[in-house]
């Protein structure tokens, strides 16, 4: 999830244990890397390239002596002591993260996941000098509505691998025809097998002008754009700068605190007078997150880099890291495995340990200067298409109605559903497909 600082904290050391500091040090912002080899051979090794505005044919193989290399880390592992409370308030349990490392290193085959990706059609171009690697599936029903979804922190585009047939296919899924879209899932510069930047500059606005530049070289004249954690920040910036033949974006995770809920959230205060029992939960949630799960973040936007030395040497450091958060964010009471499976949440750890992209991922933490929940800094009175919001029960904060409809001038659609968390289309893809359908059928007619 993304959480950044106000500017004038981004170097600002944290001391003391005040509610205030961590609310005015917290707010949210995702991010992903690495970059793609040669057309089939898709090894863990970044490269930047001059512009090429080819699309080119993508094949990952990551070498056996990577995986090799990751199991004699596993067998090393040298654990911390165990945690000295029953609960997670201390961060992941010992004998949990223990147990999904051990399963890791014996069981778990990344091959099958290579070759489940490998099934699909994807590709790699260029962009601005950085290598863009993405899932490109095109429906088999005419008139397919283009869609460009973006993913998150920890998240990669394994997280939106399983709603591809229901939004691809909708006949299949309990759907009409008349739904179908034409689905691209890039990975973020610094996530997975897209390129690292090797430079600064690559924050949400930039990525926003490049997913445009990617839907028109694949030939779209007009498309939608969906986001959830990072994907949303990324979208907001696609309806702010609205290029043209872009129809409309739908999000998950909207950016709808109000300028004088967000100040008392900064500031550690009550929440303010006349709230909604709606908008006082909102409230709740996001200073529950301010003060006790928002120091990852801390870390990614003020030091990135000296975050990523640990995790790019401990497979178990990796883990822990993002295991935390899938606890925390998924629709599971705290037990991730109640979402998603242990193969899930390993193939998405992987992906970041064999393309080494803890720290080029984080980045985009550090490049991203603004809270990411808050309506005034995503500017989100500047979009100008049709806005969709579907709230999960289990996201970080549930986006009451009355904010959604201050923050968004043309909110076109907006929807509470009953399950699912954070990730939601890995959570429940199904679901999200539904959603995307219902969210984006209005615009079809102007397609």
């Amino acid at each position: 999830m993304p959480i950044a600082f106000p500017s004038h904290t981004r170097c600002s050391p944290l001391t003391g244990a005040a509610a205030p500091i961590l609310g005015l040090l917290l707010a949210a912002v995702f991010s992903y890397a690495h970059a793609a080899p040669p057309a089939d051979q898709s090894s863990a090794t970044s490269r930047t390239t001059v512009d090429d505005d080819s699309i080119r044919p993508f094949h990952i193989h990551v070498p056996d002596e990577t995986l090799v290399d990751l199991r004699h880390r596993i067998d090393a592992t040298r654990w911390p002591d165990k945690e000295t409370v029953a609960d997670q308030s201390q961060g992941v349990q010992e004998a949990r993260i223990q147990a999904l490392v051990q399963y890791w290193g014996t069981d778990y085959d990344w091959r099958k996941t290579e070759a489940r990706l490998n099934a699909l059609p994807m590709f790699v171009t260029t962009i601005d000098g950085v290598d863009i690697q993405f899932i490109h599936v095109k429906s088999r029903h005419r008139n397919a509505l283009p869609l460009i979804i973006t993913h998150g922190w920890p998240g990669s585009p394994l997280e939106l691998e399983k709603a591809i047939g229901p939004l691809t296919d909708p006949t299949a899924y309990g759907g009409r025809a008349g739904d179908a879209f034409d689905v691209v899932i890039p990975a973020m510069p610094g996530y997975g097998f897209s390129g690292k930047p090797t430079g600064t500059g690559w924050d949400p606005d930039h990525i926003a002008r490049a997913w445009d530049v990617l839907m028109k070289r694949l030939g779209y004249k007009q498309y939608v754009s969906q986001g959830g954690d990072w994907g949303s920040v990324v979208a907001d910036a696609m309806g702010r700068q609205a290029p043209v033949g872009l129809l409309g974006i739908h999000v998950n995770m909207p950016a709808t605190v109000p300028p004088d809920v967000a100040k008392a959230l900064n500031h550690g205060e009550p929440a303010p007078a006349g709230l909604s029992d709606a908008e006082k939960a909102a409230y709740a949630s996001l200073a529950d997150l301010y003060k006790k799960g928002a120091g990852y973040a801390a870390m990614m936007v003020t030091r990135p880099q000296t975050e990523g030395y640990g995790l790019a040497d401990s497979p178990a450091g990796q883990a822990a890291w993002m295991y935390d958060k899938f606890a925390a964010w998924t629709d599971s009471g705290g037990d991730p495995e109640r979402a998603l499976t242990k193969d899930q949440m390993l193939d998405d750890i992987t992906l970041y340990w064999v393309t080494n992209t803890s720290t080029s991922s984080a980045r985009l933490y550090w490049e991203n200067n603004n809270n990411n929940f808050n309506a005034a800094e995503q500017q989100t009175a500047e979009i100008s298409v049709p806005v969709a919001v579907t709230v999960f029960p289990g996201e970080i904060y549930r986006a009451p109605r009355s904010w959604a409809e201050r923050s968004y001038r043309k909110l076109s659609y907006f929807h509470e559903v009953n399950k699912g968390g954070h990730f939601a289309a890995w959570e429940q893809p199904q679901l999200f497909a539904e959603e995307l359908r219902a969210a984006f059928r209005p615009l079809r007619r102007h397609a």
